[in-house]
């Protein structure tokens, strides 16, 4: 999908600084006109004009205060741009973490977790220098050399001629250079997040790798990926140096020409002096603009692709319906039941999930899905969590289609305990607060008395407030389970879904768990879904 520049321009708070970035660059492009202008005064009256330096003393102050101006503006100028850049990092990578969000485990499964993490992280901060940098210089390159162009006109036709006939030229090599750069720079964006992905699966395989001797393959597979990005990078870079050189070549030859052409006419004295300055000193300023678009155009094309892809994501549509919110989420189902109604499902490129499948869950009631793996347990969980929707037949909930629900408020009712409980790296309670952000220690430690985790939790080197590391790295299998019933506990949501939540747990730890399952499921409707009717 191709870059929409409208991306960035709909953030909030981002037009105005850009904008303002342009405007001073415009204020500074007359500043040195009037620097130009007072020069070239200072330099014919005194070298040829015979004046004393108190004379021009005047002119010599305007002179100064127009530079110390240039630079006031060049670092508003600068500024603000940053301003719009930071601007746009931040609200595109929440835009992007919020639709993620939207997407869901299903549009997650289907991508790699390095790539993800790394247009969020790298391709975010690549569009940092193509806002605050690449986009304003866009617009000064064409703005100032016309503002310039003027000037030079009124004063010297001629010069303004020449000038005129060979500014095209710089433009077409940009235009030619940049199509080599953009093949390059494509195909460096995709060894990064190749790398990035591979990286982050070696990392998270790392015990299996040394117990099954694949180090070493690894490691010269990690050589190899970041070879292959090193070559890529380096291409891009030969490019991206290749079109300065002939930025710099062609601007300094058509400078060299209008120096050629006045120096002619000077000697001939069909130009006076001070005219003749003035044009030269504006020439290399001319320039100037076109040149520093080349400099940044590496980072414009690095931004670019960055956006393609961050374009992608956002573009991707959510699979799941998004209502308008309703007042009172648990009325769907603290009195109604829930009804599959010839259900079906197909994952992209697989075999069908489920296929009219039908069955009713009463309120208050205790229902089991138990079959063998790849038989849909997992998908009708998947259903009633809203992180994918029915292709066929509909979900009701006391006769409501579920596709009318607003997600948000459905999740509400619902607390889900699966297999593997993903703990994040933060404190115990922390943790358990994810099933209600708003709730007290004491109501954190009574969730853990009921899901039978307080003991193991006093004995930790800092209690509820012991960092047990990424995926709860402190803990055993069974710990973490009763740290997932514990959010469970403290969320208190008429709905329940067991997903094999006993499954792997040894037969101490299974006890302690289905205790605290018996004691969860008092009061509420309950799926169960397992392997085994045993479980």
């Amino acid at each position: 999908m191709k870059f929409d520049k409208a991306l960035v321009y709909r953030i909030r708070g981002v037009r105005t600084p850009l904008a303002a970035a342009v405007l001073l660059g415009a204020l500074a492009a007359l500043l040195i006109i009037a620097q130009a202008f007072c020069l070239s005064s200072i330099i014919s009256g005194v070298f040829l004009g015979g004046r004393t330096v108190r004379q021009v003393w005047g002119t010599l102050l305007v002179l100064l205060s127009v530079i110390a101006a240039r630079g006031i503006l060049a670092w508003g100028s600068e500024v603000t741009a940053n301003r719009a850049g930071g601007r746009a990092r931040t609200e595109l990578r929440e835009r992007l973490v919020t639709h993620l969000f939207a997407l869901g485990p299903a549009y997650i499964r289907g991508e790699r977790s390095g790539e993800l993490v790394s247009v969020l992280c790298e391709g975010v901060e690549a569009l940092d220098p193509y806002v605050s940098q690449y986009l304003p210089q866009v617009v000064l390159a064409v703005l100032v050399p016309t503002i310039l162009l003027a000037a030079i006109f009124w004063i010297d036709v001629p010069s303004g001629v020449i000038l005129l006939i060979v500014t095209p030229i710089l433009p077409f090599i940009m235009a030619v250079v940049g199509m080599m750069a953009r093949a390059e720079t494509k195909r460096q964006w995709r060894s990064l997040g190749l790398m990035s992905a591979h990286f982050l699966d070696v990392l998270q395989g790392l015990t299996t790798l040394k117990i099954f001797g694949g180090s070493r393959r690894q490691v010269e597979a990690i050589r190899h990926t970041s070879d292959r990005f090193r070559r890529t990078t380096m291409r891009m870079l030969r490019v991206a140096f290749f079109s300065s050189l002939v930025l710099e070549l062609g601007a300094t030859i058509s400078t060299a020409v209008i120096a050629v052409e006045i120096g002619l006419r000077l000697l001939d004295g069909l130009m006076p002096f001070q005219q003749a300055l003035f044009v030269l000193l504006l020439a290399p300023e001319y320039f100037l603009p076109l040149r520093l678009l080349g400099a940044r155009y590496h980072a414009g094309m690095t931004g670019k692709v960055a956006g393609q892809r961050i374009a992608d994501i956002l573009n991707t549509p959510v699979a799941v319906s998004q209502p308008p919110a309703r007042p009172s989420p648990s009325q769907f189902i603290a009195g109604g039941t829930i009804h599959f109604e010839r259900v079906g499902y197909t994952y992209d490129g697989q075999r069908p999930a489920l296929h009219d499948v039908s069955f009713d869950i009463q309120p208050g009631k205790k229902v089991a899905l138990v079959g063998p793996s790849g038989a849909g347990k997992s998908t009708v969980a998947h259903l009633l969590l809203r992180f994918i929707e029915a292709e066929r037949g509909a979900v009701l909930v006391d006769g409501t289609s579920l596709e009318k629900i607003p997600v948000q408020q459905w999740r509400k009712c619902i607390a889900w305990v699966p297999e593997h409980p993903y703990l994040f790296h933060a404190t115990v309670a922390e943790n358990i607060r994810l099933g209600c952000e708003q709730a007290s220690l004491s109501a954190v430690i009574e969730a853990a008395q009921l899901a039978c985790a307080h003991e193991f939790i006093q004995a930790l080197p800092q209690g509820y407030d012991t960092v047990i590391g990424e995926r709860g790295l402190l803990l055993s299998g069974g710990e973490a389970q009763r740290i997932s019933l514990a959010r469970a506990f403290l969320k208190n949501a008429p709905l329940l879904i067991l997903d094999e939540a006993t499954s792997y747990l040894d037969a101490e730890n299974q006890t302690g768990v289905l205790e605290a399952i018996s004691r969860l499921k008092r009061g509420r409707t309950v799926l169960i879904i397992a392997h085994r009717l045993s479980t």
